[in-house]
């Protein structure tokens, strides 16, 4: 419920934005029916995969393992945001590959940061992500999940606004203190707009300067990054859907 309440507001406050409301406004039919069934896959499908058959695969390959860890909350937190996040880190680096970038294609025609896209995928490349298999591994192993639980829904709100158009002014003392360790929305405008060449983490930008993949933002604002964002496919909505191979 958390989650959808904070969807509808980041939407609320992006439509404060004019320049959102005229790209919200002249997309096109097929971006929105994209954007909307993605949505519905992400939030509504994948949970229900990881919930009726993830889990229960679990159960039936490591069954005395259920419930038999323990971890404190701070712990579970750190557990998602550090640790899964390296792995994130790697396989979203992964899905840029020559091989594998044909799986994430469909996510990169986006042509501006809009929250509403965040989820706009192929349906099964959400396998290729962590978050099915590991969080459903670590939520079916741990006591008390309920700190883990949280903070995958800080990712999650976290992803919703590194999407979008609200960005922090480089003045703001805000932009201060996140700035030189969260992805923001413009770190990810950036990996948007240079497909393939950084900025790959969803939560810290450690890893990218750890690994050699930051990309510095030195652009004004949000509209010179969205300025020639997004790849174009000549896919249907079938294919991209669920077969973007070309």
């Amino acid at each position: 419920m958390a989650s959808l309440i904070s969807f509808w507001l980041f939407f609320a406050l992006s439509l404060l934005q004019p320049q959102q409301r005229q790209f919200l406004a002249t997309k096109p039919w097929q971006d929105w029916l994209l954007d909307g069934v993605s949505l519905g896959i992400q939030g509504a499908i994948i949970p229900l995969l990881q919930l009726l058959l993830v889990i229960n695969f679990y159960s039936l390959i490591i069954p005395h393992w259920q419930h038999s860890f323990n971890l404190f909350a701070g712990g579970q937190f750190l557990l998602v945001f550090v640790a899964i996040d390296y792995v994130y880190y790697w396989s979203h680096r992964a899905l840029h590959s020559k091989l594998l970038f044909p799986i994430h294609q469909v996510h990169h025609t986006v042509s501006q940061m809009d929250m509403v896209s965040c989820a706009r995928n192929t349906f099964w490349s959400s396998l290729f992500l962590p978050y099915v298999w590991l969080n459903s591994l670590i939520i079916y192993l741990l006591h008390d999940a309920r700190g883990y639980i949280l903070a995958i829904s800080c990712t999650y709100l976290l992803d919703l606004w590194r999407h979008s158009s609200l960005i922090i002014n480089k003045n703001c003392w805000l932009h201060d203190c996140l700035n030189s360790w969260l992805i923001l929305p413009q770190d990810h405008g950036l990996h948007h707009h240079q497909i393939g060449k950084g900025n790959f983490g969803a939560n810290l930008k450690l890893w990218d300067k750890i690994h050699g993949t930051y990309l510095k933002n030195t652009l004004p604002n949000q509209l010179s990054i969205s300025s020639g964002m997004g790849i174009k496919l000549e896919l249907t909505l079938w294919q991209k859907l669920f077969w973007p191979l070309t």
